[in-house]
């Protein structure tokens, strides 16, 4: 579902149409990466949820429609998106379970407490500092390209706000996994790696990371899961994870 709202937003429908997601018609936009994101991880009721660059609460609010009991806390840069992710959360019937924080990855501060939280779901930026192809709009261009935060600020942020053997769940460029991976091996251990095909045979555009903070196990890489058919449509696999079913990444440990 997608319907235009009078002042530049739209209503989406995530997992089916359990998520209700307000979000502005132009700029940066969520589409499947956030939900692929939640469905990596299975936390317990109770445990501390941190999403770090929430934007409008894509992945909060799919792990909330998964998880009863979860607490999600939501940070980003973004005046705008922070209040629509709040405005979500009501929507949502969750506003109980989410806070909504403006803060910089860079410097939060007292924003996000040192070792409080069990899991830390993040989808940072995707293109490198003083890359090419910058998008014109500042909402748009905080979101795909590093700028006050780059990628190794944006996982110290997340290993800070980690317990020890906390779990990291992040998403992103295939073609940038040799600088994910030399990141998130600095505090974590336990690395696994899941590829995602838009297509079989075609390579991989996105990746899963999961690691688990302190810990020395090797590194894995797993299955993965392929998209689209040859004829566009989401395979059957992927289809059953964007309508709300787990990834069956294995928690890393």
């Amino acid at each position: 579902m997608n319907s235009r709202a009078p002042d530049g937003e739209t209503c989406d429908r995530l997992l089916g149409g359990r998520v209700i997601l307000r979000q502005p018609q132009t700029g940066y936009r969520a589409a499947i990466d956030p939900v692929l994101l939640a469905a990596c991880v299975d936390p317990r009721a109770g445990s501390r949820v941190l999403d770090l660059g929430c934007g409008v609460g894509a992945v909060s609010f799919c792990l909330l429609a998964r998880v009863p009991g979860l607490a999600v806390t939501g940070l980003d840069v973004d005046d705008r998106a922070v209040a629509l992710a709040r405005r979500n959360a009501l929507e949502n019937g969750v506003g109980d379970r989410f806070t909504a924080i403006t803060g910089d990855v860079a410097d939060p501060g007292r924003a996000i407490a040192s070792g409080d939280f069990d899991v830390v779901v993040t989808n940072p930026p995707y293109g490198a500092c003083f890359g090419t192809g910058t998008p014109p709009e500042a909402a748009h261009r905080t979101a795909r390209i590093e700028t006050t935060a780059t990628l190794d600020v944006w996982i110290d942020a997340s290993a800070s706000a980690l317990r020890p053997r906390g779990t990291l769940a992040l998403i992103h460029r295939a073609d940038r996994i040799d600088h994910v991976l030399a990141t998130v091996s600095r505090s974590f251990g336990d690395i696994l790696v899941y590829p995602f095909w838009p297509h079989a045979g075609a390579p991989a555009r996105r990746i899963l990371v999961m690691a688990r903070k302190g810990t020395r196990g090797p590194s894995r890489l797993a299955a993965g899961m392929v998209l689209h058919e040859a004829d566009g449509r989401f395979t059957e696999a992927a289809d059953a994870v964007l309508r709300g079913g787990g990834l069956h990444a294995k928690d890393p440990g």
